[in-house]
């Protein structure tokens, strides 16, 4: 290989780690926009949740998921309610079951613990 085609592939590489640092830049200032944004649109619901347009559209036809319609047609979704919606039926950690249960055993024995 000659020294011509070894500085070519050097300069792949940095346009390469370049583009990266660049798309990484861009999800950040997205993730900053939806972050402040309280009406999303379909596709910015898509990005907040993690779910893909497709399952959004199967849980908003089972309507399992707070969305609004106001023209009948288009999809929004309301930020805070899906953030609501995102944390329902919290899982408790072992040590949150583990308190209560004490607490709950202290009581039937009239003691505090």
């Amino acid at each position: 290989m000659n020294s011509s085609a070894i500085d070519h592939q050097h300069d792949d590489v940095d346009v390469k780690v370049l583009l990266l640092a660049v798309i990484d830049r861009l999800e950040a200032l997205s993730n900053a926009v939806l972050s402040s944004k309280p009406v999303l649109n379909i596709d910015e619901a898509s990005t907040y949740t993690g779910l893909s347009v497709s399952s959004i559209y199967k849980l908003t036809s089972a309507q399992e998921i707070p969305h609004f319609k106001p023209r009948g047609k288009m999809l929004y979704f309301n930020r805070s309610e899906l953030e609501g919606w995102l944390l329902q039926r919290r899982i408790k950690t072992n040590s949150e079951i583990n308190a209560e249960a004490v607490n709950h055993l202290a009581k039937f024995k009239g003691g505090a613990v």
